[in-house]
């Protein structure tokens, strides 16, 4: 590997700020996004129960909190993964996958965001209607895809993973 390529990899390591994006070989943003991963997760099983219980609604209405708090998560991992992303060097193959990472994850906060919005206006007493499931579920599984690349990212490209100097600490023995 060129000592050039061997820099922009150890760019893509170092945070942007420490305070903000997480120390060194510790990133806030995968953190963050357990948030609304886990919220949404929450909001699609609700969905589906709603439509096999004798009172759904509140279901229906456990589904929408739980969106709303997947949508401030996003827009809370967000905030961080742009730090990221600015350690990433331009024209690179991470960033091109950052990119449509980041890209997704816009879209499907955006889902959410309208799905609760969609749902506020509806009644929320009753099942969650076909549409509304619908937009979750395929939120949920571009979220997946998303998912996927953010992890080509950490695991393959080791954007803001420490490098392989720093992990061979874990493999000695103990003094």
């Amino acid at each position: 590997m060129s000592s050039s390529a061997q820099q922009r990899r150890q760019e893509a390591k170092q945070p942007v700020s420490t305070v903000l994006a997480g120390p060194y070989g510790h990133p806030f943003h995968p953190i963050l996004v357990t948030v609304p991963i886990g919220a949404w997760a929450g909001s699609l099983v609700f969905d589906v129960a709603s439509h096999v219980v004798d009172d759904p609604g509140f279901l229906a209405r456990g589904s929408m909190w739980l969106i709303a708090v997947g949508v401030a998560g996003a827009l809370a991992a967000a905030l961080v993964g742009l730090l990221d992303l600015f350690a990433i060097p331009p024209g690179t193959r991470a960033m091109r996958t950052a990119l449509v990472h980041m890209t997704l994850n816009l879209l499907v906060t955006g889902a959410y965001l309208g799905g609760f919005l969609w749902r506020r206006t509806g009644d929320l007493a009753t099942a969650v209607g076909p549409g509304q499931l619908a937009l979750s579920a395929t939120g949920f599984a571009v979220l997946g895809l998303s998912g996927f690349l953010g992890g080509k990212l950490a695991y393959r490209y080791g954007v803001r993973v420490a490098d392989e100097n720093t992990q061979a600490e874990g493999f000695t023995d103990r003094d």
